[in-house]
């Protein structure tokens, strides 16, 4: 077996080192406000808890996607622009407590954060030395007469503009943004809730289903099929309307906030997508230069 590698180093572009050191800078800062907020929190509950351990998992998403912009995969963009915007709601979500005013450590490294996943996008999308440096494909194992080898290789399926990759990555969050709450809501149960033993299972079951159907919906809307994208949409107001229900019956209105607007965001940034992928398929033009890697 060989592996296909360069025989020269390639120095990489300048805004792709910034952007490295930027992401590096920015998991930082999630994992200390988030110490910040769980140090001032008035009360260190369950819900607590699940919330700050699924703001902490940002950072492990900084690190994978510090690995696609160095290895200049075009699935980059829209994982950081997802990324960041939620990584936003999950830590802002930590540093308003039930009664009173924040603490003004958690507000200012807030802040910062906020700076920080703002700057991400901004590169991101506005950088042309990175638009040129994000359009590679994934290694994959490949067979041929020359032996096995593990090289770049196109996807077989046609160029898919950057929106759709977009609304995919967007509607992936689905089901972790559904079951965050879900596991929130255990700590009624510990409380002794008995009654809402049915719904925290039903309400998981459907988490669990959320991922498998956007799974299937944009496994077809990449590879072109019109009808896809009318089933993420139905996918993505069902998931909502089923959640802020759940988080509003369960959670009562503070975890409607905490929870439910982190996915309206998501879903409206998915209808988004769609739409302006749309558009552009419709006049013949993309908004953006067509890519092809997905950011898996």
């Amino acid at each position: 077996m060989t592996t296909a590698a360069a025989t020269t180093t390639v120095r990489r572009p300048s805004a792709v080192r910034a952007l490295t050191w930027l992401l590096a800078a920015t998991a930082a800062a999630t994992v200390v406000v988030d110490a910040l907020n769980w140090w001032y929190a008035p009360e260190r509950g369950f819900g607590l808890a699940v919330r700050s351990g699924w703001a902490l998992l940002r950072t492990i998403g900084f690190l994978i996607l510090i690995r696609h912009v160095r290895r200049g995969r075009a699935g980059a963009r829209p994982l950081g622009l997802i990324l960041a915007v939620t990584t936003v709601f999950a830590v802002g979500r930590l540093i308003v407590p039930r009664a009173g005013v924040p603490a003004l450590p958690g507000v200012l490294g807030f802040t910062v954060l906020a700076l920080l996943c703002a700057a991400v996008v901004w590169l991101l999308y506005r950088s042309p030395a990175l638009q040129e440096h994000l359009v590679r494909h994934p290694n994959r194992l490949v067979i041929d007469r020359r032996g096995v080898s593990w090289r770049e290789v196109a996807p077989r399926r046609p160029p898919v503009a950057g929106w759709l990759l977009t609304a995919r990555v967007s509607a992936f969050t689905y089901g972790p943004l559904t079951l965050v709450p879900c596991l929130v809501a255990i700590g009624t149960i510990i409380d002794g809730r008995l009654l809402a033993v049915p719904t925290v299972v039903l309400w998981f079951g459907i988490g669990i289903g959320v991922s498998y159907a956007v799974l299937f919906s944009t496994f077809f809307l990449l590879r072109g099929k019109s009808w896809a994208a009318g089933l993420l949409v139905l996918i993505s107001v069902l998931v909502v309307a089923v959640d802020l229900a759940f988080c509003w019956l369960l959670l009562g209105v503070d975890g409607l906030l905490r929870d439910g607007v982190p996915l309206v965001v998501a879903a409206a940034l998915t209808l988004y997508a769609l739409h302006r992928a749309g558009r552009a398929a419709r006049n013949g033009t993309g908004a953006e230069a067509p890519v092809a890697a997905s950011p898996g």
